[in-house]
């Protein structure tokens, strides 16, 4: 089975949408959405509407740092993106805050954990930024592959059976197989907010037959979705930098 694995949506309907439909002509039939559904952008509602449809067809759903944030400010954010959480609070009904409330923090399926951040204490949302940090997530589960959002540039670590932590850029395309008896960290870049220096939203694809992770970059309508932003009254930054994918 071949499931579609996407992170950091941030309220990017337009991203979300390119995306899913990408991994429809791929072949995708189930979907794990790891994390921040909403925050930065002004699409909440349509977003969590299409994500509450995709669990209602077995999609697995973690919840990610802004996810929390849209249902209680607990500090500790950027200015802009405290901005957009405290718009998100205000423009969510009841109902989408509680599926936001319910999302649990990670999913153990099969040989896989799907976390938002960090696995080594998920609930601090530390970044997963190199091999160091990848270690200490492996060291904290028993996973053999562990996949994650949070940190918006796509990136992938592969644990040896000698214990070699190895580093690998992703290119878009080309499949990474994930043998075995290595363990695996695979960061998955952002859906609606890049920050690699490439604005095509980002996701990748899970081949179960094939034991394959395979990063895609996916065009999309940028300009809607940073007209939207800005119509909202949202901090200027949160839409020029759709632009940049930074």
């Amino acid at each position: 089975m071949r499931i579609a694995v996407l992170s950091d949506i941030h309220a990017n309907a337009e991203a979300f949408e390119a995306c899913l439909a990408d991994a429809a002509r791929r072949g995708a039939r189930r979907h794990v959405l790891l994390g921040d559904l909403v925050g930065y952008g002004a699409d909440p509602h349509r977003v969590l509407d299409r994500a509450q449809a995709l669990a209602a067809e077995g999609a697995v759903i973690v919840k990610g740092n802004h996810d929390e944030a849209a249902v209680l400010d607990r500090g500790g954010m950027t200015a802009d993106a405290a901005a957009a959480a405290a718009w998100t609070r205000e423009v969510l009904d009841a109902a989408q805050k509680e599926f936001l409330a319910s999302l649990p923090m990670e999913v153990e399926e099969e040989d896989r954990l799907y976390v938002h951040a960090d696995a080594a204490e998920p609930t601090r949302w530390h970044y997963l930024r190199d091999a160091e940090d990848a270690r200490r997530s492996l060291d904290a589960v028993p996973s053999r592959v562990m996949l994650c959002g949070h940190v918006h540039v796509p990136a992938l670590y592969g644990l040896t059976a000698a214990a070699k932590l190895v580093a690998f850029k992703p290119v878009p395309g080309v499949g990474v197989p994930l043998t075995r008896p290595r363990r695996w960290v695979g960061v998955l870049g952002a859906v609606g907010q890049p920050r690699d220096g490439n604005p095509a939203a980002c996701y990748a694809m899970l081949d179960e037959a094939a034991n394959e992770l395979t990063l895609h970059r996916v065009p999309y309508d940028i300009e809607s979705a940073a007209a939207k932003i800005r119509a909202a009254g949202l901090p200027e930054r949160l839409a020029a930098r759709l632009f940049r994918g930074q």
